[in-house]
């Protein structure tokens, strides 16, 4: 595993099994918290409505998103339910490296090539309070068909079951209690030595303070 040099931003990463409510979740910590810049992926999933090209997320075909891929262009790529996402590696790393805390909403396959290149990226999964609700939650969602619903609610089990490989899991029964969750541990993130030393580089030298 490469060590990661210290940088002044932080990487997290969000992943939840559909309809847990990880991208409502995100959009309000966005909010709350204009610093962070959410990563835009690229996808060839086609865009659902209201969705727009670079604001969602980057739309392509899969053989462009091959030729990229196999340029090595994104940090982390992965297949799910038959289509490619991916991350561009050096928006990552240019972003957080410049101070600026970024967030990926990606899946657990992604999160653990993210980790590969980043050790210092923070883990957060979002679990639902049960099984049932997720189902209610993407049938009122209203955003696919039954059986892409009932493909998403088995595959859960298999996502949920990586849940102990992040540093942080929010049980999103209460949206409030989760979303204030998730802000504590953007907050804490920030107080970390490394991230503090690389903000506050001369006050640290003034101090006389070196990391071991």
């Amino acid at each position: 595993m490469p060590v990661q040099k210290p940088t002044s931003g932080s990487l997290f990463m969000v992943v939840a099994p559909s309809g847990a409510g990880k991208s409502t979740l995100v959009n309000a910590l966005l909010k709350q918290e204009p610093a962070i810049k959410l990563s835009i992926s690229f996808t060839t999933r086609a865009p659902r409505p209201g969705e727009e090209h670079g604001r969602e997320y980057y739309f392509t075909d899969p053989e462009d998103f091959l030729k990229r891929q196999a340029e090595g262009e994104f940090l982390e790529w992965a297949e799910v339910h038959g289509n490619y996402y991916g991350t561009s590696r050096l928006m990552i790393a240019d972003q957080i490296a410049n101070g600026t805390d970024v967030l990926l909403e990606i899946d657990w396959q992604g999160a653990q090539q993210v980790k590969k290149q980043f050790p210092n990226a923070i883990g957060i999964f979002i679990l639902p309070p049960s099984i049932a609700a997720l189902e209610e939650r993407l049938k009122k969602r209203g955003q696919d068909e039954p059986h892409v619903i009932t493909r998403r609610i088995l595959a859960a089990g298999g996502e949920i079951a990586h849940s102990p490989e992040f540093e942080y899991v929010i049980i999103n029964q209460e949206f409030a209690v989760a979303l204030s969750e998730l802000t504590a541990i953007v907050q804490a993130a920030r107080c970390r030595f490394p991230q503090q030393a690389a903000r506050n580089a001369y006050l640290f030298t003034q101090l006389g303070i070196h990391a071991s």
